[in-house]
């Protein structure tokens, strides 16, 4: 008699996960997944905060200077890219620099991974932490990047 108690409060527990709400990092998927699903097809996005929330900017093309007035980054831009999208249709990464023109340490994110949620963690070829450090973006077949966000 233990047995089927025990056997029926295991089932009981386990029939109870599936009724507990997603988790903190499913939610997070699901915000970006939304942010991926409402981009405009064919454009990189950033956002201040993780979890794909407070768009700095979204863009078809390249970038060399967030900080300057020119491009679709501009100004404050500069430094404060949390988490990002991808929605290019080319089938190439983004590839994001820590310096604008190009230049620092560089990481791509590849068309496959469609986003990250937060860039805490991730480092740059040079060590450099990714988060709040973007100045400056392009395209790039995946043959021109030395690192992935994803690796």
């Amino acid at each position: 008699m233990r047995r089927i108690l025990a056997a029926a409060a295991t089932l009981g527990l386990a029939g109870l996960g599936a009724l507990v709400p997603a988790s903190g990092s499913q939610a997070a998927s699901e915000a970006c997944d939304n942010a991926w699903h409402n981009a405009p097809s064919g454009h990189f996005r950033a956002y201040n905060s993780s979890n794909c929330s407070g768009l700095l900017g979204s863009d078809p093309g390249y970038d060399g200077n967030w900080s300057n007035s020119e491009g679709r980054f501009q100004g404050t831009d500069n430094d404060k890219a949390t988490s990002l999208v991808h929605k290019g249709t080319s089938g190439m990464a983004v590839k994001v620099y820590q310096h604008s023109h190009y230049s620092g340490g560089h990481t791509c994110l590849a068309k496959a991974e469609y986003y990250m949620d937060t860039l805490s963690g991730h480092y740059y070829t040079n060590g450099v932490s990714v988060n709040n450090s973007i100045s400056s973006h392009e395209w790039a077949w995946h043959s021109n990047c030395a690192k992935f966000l994803d690796s």
